[in-house]
């Protein structure tokens, strides 16, 4: 009964045939079955286009809105449980002190290479803190969510404001060559006007896995101003005194650190404080690097969009899920990332059953991520590398685009 009620056959309907048709005692009957699994379901991938070699064309429009997505996610995915988000930040805080105050207490030079990427892995969990802050989805209260984001990305030099709202932007621009704000394609035009070192530090590893904080100060090549400067037009005119209020946050927490400095020495705070600190920010470009880069896929290129083939739900569609292994509840299931660009209200912890629940209805269109081999995610070098040697730049026209590499010709 529940393969029929499944097939879209009520039950009912067939009780009451049933009765309708009962045989007589003694007489032959033949019963026909109907193969319920013949029955056409909405995951069909007859629904999606496919190019000459049989392959999903995943740059097409596709067969679904983004309307339907919303209908697919339960109701309970959308709450906000104030309770467990600080919960979760109570405990990112305890670590945080405690792994700085044994350190500290053991001093060994062993030690301190394990504490900066223990420590500098929790610096980046209380980043995406603060980044779910900016998306209030941290909680239904919008001060609450803006102290705590600002205590958060203060703590490790972030601008709380001037980042949510660049932040905001590469939400509401994901996957456009030009509108986009962050980790986005270089037209060949700006790559070819770029200086050599900016070439090396935006597209070659290591070197742009450090580019966060440049990014912060001058934004990416081909836009102009900074994250803390008031009149860049990244803000309007209401969110200036905003982003000022950041920097008096950011400006409070400079001097925390000059005063353990004069109290700990600089030795101790190069430990304890700096070095986790880049550690931070690597995670940060490799996270969000390949959200929007490297498909699992080695034949696979990812669609930039242009002009009236962009929209909001096909840029959305560019972005990849990734399997960071032990890391996944540590840093809040940020890797996690599809549903979260097409509905950032959706708290952290509500993310994989949101993307459960959309699966089916996008078919093909996810990117179901590889499994980490282990507890450390080292399948992830391959496509951050591949990347990086070969997505370089993208033609300077076109409303679908893919990502051109550089050649010792061109260079």
């Amino acid at each position: 009964m529940q393969c029929l009620a499944s097939s879209g056959i009520r039950a009912p309907a067939l009780a009451r045939a049933g009765r309708a048709q009962a045989p007589a005692l003694g007489r032959r009957t033949v019963v026909r079955v109907t193969n319920v699994a013949a029955i056409p379901t909405t995951t069909s991938t007859d629904r999606f286009k496919r190019k000459a070699d049989g392959s999903f064309d995943l740059s097409a429009p596709p067969p679904f809105t983004l309307q339907d997505l919303r209908a697919a996610i339960p109701a309970h995915c959308w709450e906000k449980n104030t309770f467990k988000s600080m919960a979760y930040l109570a405990l990112d805080v305890a670590i945080v002190f405690g792994l700085a105050a044994a350190a500290y207490t053991v001093d060994q030079w062993w030690l301190w290479p394990l504490y900066w990427f223990a420590q500098g892995t929790m610096f980046w969990a209380l980043f995406v803190v603060g980044h779910d802050c900016g998306h209030q989805s941290f909680s239904n209260n919008k001060t609450l969510n803006d102290f705590i984001g600002h205590v958060t990305h203060s703590s490790i030099l972030v601008p709380y404001h001037g980042w949510r709202i660049s932040h905001r932007t590469h939400h509401a621009n994901h996957g456009h060559v030009e509108n986009d704000e962050s980790w986005h394609p270089i037209p060949k035009k700006i790559y070819d006007s770029m200086e050599k070192l900016a070439q090396i530090g935006r597209l070659s590893i290591p070197w742009a896995l450090f580019a966060f904080p440049f990014y912060l100060w001058k934004r990416s090549p081909g836009k102009e101003g900074s994250h803390y400067d008031p009149e860049c037009d990244l803000f309007t005119e209401a969110e200036r005194s905003q982003v000022l209020l950041t920097n008096t946050y950011l400006l409070g927490m400079i001097a925390v650190l000059i005063a353990c400095t004069i109290k700990l020495g600089p030795l101790a705070m190069f430990n304890l404080y700096f070095m986790p600190y880049w550690v931070n920010v690597v995670w940060l470009d490799v996270v969000t690097y390949l959200h929007h880069h490297g498909s699992h896929d080695v034949n696979e290129k990812m669609p930039w969009y242009r002009g009236e083939e962009w929209s909001y739900l096909r840029g959305g569609l560019t972005t990849i899920d990734r399997d960071y292994g032990i890391f996944n509840k540590i840093h809040h299931d940020i890797g996690t990332h599809v549903v979260h660009h097409l509905f950032p209200q959706i708290p952290h912890y509500n993310l994989e059953a949101a993307t459960e629940a959309v699966k089916p209805v996008m078919g093909p269109y996810y990117r179901e991520p590889v499994k980490s081999p282990g507890p450390l995610p080292v399948h992830l070098v391959e496509p951050l590398v591949r990347s990086f040697r070969n997505d370089h730049f993208v033609a300077d026209e076109g409303d679908i685009v893919f990502y051109e590499k550089v050649t010792a010709a061109k260079q």
